[in-house]
């Protein structure tokens, strides 16, 4: 493409507190502050019903007054150092006005002249051509603000559900640093990381916790939004379209339009819905009802202290530590969950290659195939660093383990006792696999013949028929070496 893209995009994080950002009204279904609503809100699946955690503030009644969430501040600036941002001591909010029926206010509180934080970045090392590149995407600001509501479409009427109003959110605004649709996938999941890493933001953009807007323009020319993203694919495939739109629209001798698009999933395109919104049009003014917002660097400090290991340190301190490879550091080292589970297990098996391999093959393949989040996986780690004893000590072979780890998981029995119940222990009788050794060396003549004249790589071929005979249980090194002394 003869063209420079241009894109900054602007991410919406729910922040992860019990409460909402003015008022006490519960943010979801396992706050305690839901306990005193029972009678109202009941719990269904991870939604609460329409307009059931409401109250005069965030319905926007005449008379009531926003007071300011601390924990809310506290997250954002938790997410803002993590960010590498510079924290202002001073910051205000401010009344965005504009008129949309799921905004009961008629504004939206937020932050605009005066913001939390500023210019932070974060680093990202998307492929390309083949080659890692290391970049740093400049944030320009992080800051507080309040969600509105929800619009549902039926044929012949909306309704509104303003539970959502009054959410805490951050806004994360980055530079037009980003320079294709892969470098924004990259930068997307590696903020997604660092908030739940945080536990400031669950990242769920199903639900609408982390919402994305990318701001798209060729050569620093006329740039487009998109929204209606709800997936790090469809941003991708959402940039790239849009790209592909403008680049046409240049070269026919046409100007870009400056609008807001949606993105349509279904047929993997955009569609104009409205022209985009400048700041004057909102005329934001200070907010009259908040005090400004004082940060005192004992407080910034004492957030600092909170902010746990990060992805990136994580990633080289297993590399470093446990001599394993980095490309599965970085697999062990997505969810802080996994890590987390990772580290039990090595405390009590100290062999890493072993726990590696099984982690990052049989572990996640499983929790794929059930669909499991390794959030909710209920097989304590000590349970399977048990497994692992039994494959060091000899008891079973690693291909038996594979059978043995979907056992416990689906009946939360013991590693040793469904090895017992099921007779799976290693076969170490010497007599006994001579016998079947002998035989699979009658049933291939031809591959025996070949190896003597020196194909030494049939080794393998008969180790697995062996181990094949033996239902995975023969003891592989003994095999090995009872093989080497029967073929010479």
């Amino acid at each position: 493409m003869k063209y420079n893209p241009t894109i900054g995009i602007e991410v919406h994080a729910q922040l992860l507190t019990q409460t909402k950002l003015f008022c006490g009204c519960p943010t979801r279904l396992d706050s305690p502050a839901l306990a005193r609503r029972r009678d109202r809100a009941r719990q269904v699946d991870w939604k609460a019903p329409p307009n059931t955690l409401t109250c005069p503030v965030c319905l926007g009644m005449p008379g009531t007054l926003p007071v300011i969430n601390k924990k809310a501040v506290e997250l954002a600036i938790k997410a803002a150092l993590a960010l590498n941002c510079k924290i202002e001591k001073i910051s205000n909010f401010a009344r965005k006005n504009y008129f949309y029926p799921d905004l009961p206010k008629g504004y939206q509180i937020t932050q605009y002249e005066h913001p939390l934080s500023r210019n932070g970045f974060l680093p990202v090392s998307p492929s390309q051509g083949g080659k890692v590149m290391n970049k740093k995407i400049r944030i320009r600001r992080v800051h507080l603000e309040e969600d509105a509501g929800k619009l549902f479409h039926e044929p012949d009427k909306s309704l509104i559900d303003f539970n959502r109003c009054g959410v805490p959110l951050i806004e994360i605004v980055t530079e037009p640093d980003i320079g294709s649709s892969k470098e924004a996938y990259e930068y997307l999941k590696k903020l997604r990381q660092i908030l739940r890493y945080l536990n400031v933001c669950t990242g769920d953009m199903e639900k609408g916790h982390f919402r994305c807007e990318p701001n798209i323009s060729i050569n620093y020319g006329t740039r487009t939004e998109i929204k209606n993203l709800n997936s790090f694919k469809a941003v991708e495939k959402g940039i790239e379209f849009e790209l592909k739109r403008q680049a046409k629209i240049l070269e026919s001798g046409k100007k870009v339009k400056h609008v807001t698009l949606l993105w349509d999933e279904k047929n993997k395109k955009t569609q104009e819905m409205r022209s985009k919104e400048k700041a004057e049009d909102y005329r934001y003014f200070p907010e009259p009802d908040l005090p400004p917002l004082i940060i005192s660097q004992k407080w910034i400090e004492d957030i600092k202290k909170t902010i746990p290991e990060l992805p990136d340190a994580k990633v080289e301190r297993f590399i470093k530590s446990y001599k394993i490879k980095e490309p599965d550091a970085k697999i062990l080292c997505e969810e802080k969950e996994l890590a987390d589970y990772y580290e039990v297990i090595l405390r009590l098996h100290r062999d890493a290659k072993l726990v590696t391999s099984f982690i990052t093959e049989e572990f996640l393949k499983l929790l794929h195939e059930k669909q499991i989040n390794i959030q909710d996986f209920t097989l304590p780690p000590e349970e399977l660093a048990g497994l692992f004893n039994l494959i060091k000590d000899g008891t079973i072979t690693r291909k038996i383990a594979k059978d043995v780890f979907p056992e416990m998981v689906k009946t939360r029995k013991s590693a040793s006792l469904i090895v017992k119940e099921k007779g799976l222990k290693q076969v170490e009788n010497k007599a006994e696999l001579e016998k079947v050794i002998k035989d699979v060396l009658k049933e291939h003549p031809a591959e025996v013949d070949r190896y003597k004249k020196g194909k030494f790589q049939l080794l393998g071929f008969f180790i697995g028929e062996v181990m094949r005979k033996t239902g995975g249980k023969a003891n592989p090194k003994l095999v090995n070496q009872i093989l080497k002394q029967t073929l010479q």
